[in-house]
């Protein structure tokens, strides 16, 4: 499994549905002893850690679905920049004995989970009626999705360093759910957002409206 990067991640590799996933107590515990061999020591240098905890997300994708490839991908500058798990703040610092740190890794696996879920949640509730047509009348439904959609991920983001990458995404998977092929989602969302978002600043409302409104003349495009 060459790509492990969680900016790679389709919807098809993401969807909950595809994937099913328990962790319980007993679960967590099992998965923390399973991943703790996979950690380097303490003695690993700072700079070569990030590389060093590919084994552990290599294992994870295998036992349970490459959409756990974002397990550590933290808010700010953490590894990969620009994500929503908390629990993780980065390998250099979030990295210790291999004990410590593996029931770690499993509680931020189990956030990242969340959020995919709660993104799934949501993508149902704002997805438009079915054979809903783009127009001048019915287009809100898809301006409304843009509009939660980048406020949600700006603030589970903190709008921190590279957090428009997963805002875009996010925007990309909500399309997919609603079958739009992947690369006329990736032009729609490039074409909506246009380079109108920035590190450490989330975007105001006018920003927003702006996007959504291209975001929506976009997918109306290809309808």
């Amino acid at each position: 499994m060459s790509d492990l990067r969680a900016h790679a991640l389709t919807w098809a590799d993401a969807d909950p549905a595809r994937h099913a996933f328990e962790m319980d107590a007993h679960a967590a515990d099992e998965l923390a002893s399973l991943v703790a061999p996979l950690l380097p020591g303490a003695e690993v240098p700072c700079e070569d850690r990030w590389r060093s905890l590919r084994p552990v997300t290599e294992f994870l994708a295998d036992r349970y679905g490459r959409w756990t490839c974002g397990w550590n991908w933290s808010v700010g500058e953490g590894d990969g920049g620009g994500g929503v798990v908390e629990v993780w703040c980065c390998s250099s610092h979030s990295m210790t004995t291999p004990d410590a740190t593996a029931p770690l890794v499993v509680e931020a696996l189990r956030e990242w989970r969340g959020w995919l879920e709660d993104l799934a949640q949501r993508f149902a509730t704002l997805a438009p009626p079915e054979n809903t047509p783009v127009t001048s009348t019915d287009r809100w439904y898809w301006e409304r999705a843009c509009t939660r959609l980048v406020t949600l991920v700006a603030d589970r983001t903190q709008a921190e360093s590279g957090w428009y990458g997963h805002c875009m995404q996010v925007l990309r998977w909500f399309l997919a759910y609603n079958g739009i092929d992947e690369g006329e989602a990736r032009e729609i969302v490039e074409g909506a957002v246009g380079g109108r978002f920035g590190s450490w600043t989330a975007p105001d409302v006018l920003v927003i409206d702006a996007v959504s409104s291209r975001f929506a003349g976009g997918v109306g495009e290809g309808r």
